[in-house]
């Protein structure tokens, strides 16, 4: 099986246009010339030196990643430089990069369709809905049962991919929750949609300590903080999925584990 770097780029462009994007985003393609043929595709929340490593071992001629690497204007890739030195690896190894961030998030299914049913969320829909349609910010969805807060917040634990991290949850351990609501990545932007909507918990990551604190004593949902990384790792399995049946190519989905939170000790209660 093989397919070209154009025609992969075509296949992401229809499952995620490009502008669906946010206007500060920058998704799409990164290098890679679009005639030059590949027989497998590598898939990761970002693109780092080991991702670009990984491609090199398993023999994947394109990486297809969440966050972009090049965010933020550059003036220079000088291959000293942290970013230069990647852009250097991939075009030297002749590997293309692609990437689908915030207009992946939208899409349906994308980022948080995948986190939701990683968690066995069933029903869902927008939590922050685009144009009232099924794209949007989030999901809601409903649990099979109603369980605590504790159970719910091992659920999550076990349901996502290990890290340094793990999982926390602000809210009464014994609160029950059916109706839940998630967001991949950063998701504090999104607490008064999860309020609103009247769910028992949100799913999200990187809450800030007055966000959450004052959040919760409000009375609105329970808070389970999870790694950036882990809540969007799932969306991987579903983008490979996608490009494998619309390009016949092989995937490969990485479990090289990004997340910059190498240490932790738990303090004494």
């Amino acid at each position: 099986m093989s397919a070209t770097i154009g025609r992969i780029i075509a296949a992401l462009d229809e499952l995620y246009p490009r502008e669906w994007a946010a206007d500060w985003d920058r998704v799409g393609p990164v290098c890679g010339r679009p005639e030059r043929r590949v027989d497998r595709v590598l898939f990761s929340v970002d693109c780092v030196p080991a991702t670009v490593r990984e491609a090199e071992e398993v023999g994947a001629g394109m990486i297809v990643t969440h966050h972009p690497l090049l965010l933020r204007g550059v003036s220079s890739l000088d291959p000293t430089g942290y970013k230069g030195d990647v852009v250097h690896r991939l075009i030297e190894n002749g590997t293309g990069l692609y990437t689908a961030h915030t207009n992946a998030d939208v899409a349906s299914p994308g980022v948080s369709d995948a986190l939701a049913t990683a968690l066995g969320l069933s029903g869902l829909r927008p939590l922050s809905p685009v144009d009232d349609g099924p794209r949007g910010i989030g999901r809601i969805g409903e649990l099979a049962t109603t369980v605590s807060l504790a159970d719910f917040t091992a659920r999550v634990a076990s349901a996502l991919p290990a890290t340094t991290w793990g999982v926390r949850a602000s809210g009464d351990p014994d609160r029950p929750v059916r109706t839940v609501a998630v967001s991949g990545g950063a998701g504090d932007g999104y607490l008064a949609d999860a309020a609103r909507a009247g769910v028992d918990a949100f799913v999200t990551a990187d809450l800030r300590h007055h966000v959450a604190g004052e959040f919760a004593e409000t009375g609105g949902p329970a808070l389970i903080d999870a790694a950036h990384w882990a809540t969007e790792w799932p969306w991987l399995d579903l983008v490979a999925a996608q490009v494998r049946a619309a390009c016949d190519v092989d995937t490969v989905v990485s479990d090289h584990n990004t997340d910059p939170w190498t240490v932790h000790r738990a303090s004494r209660v």
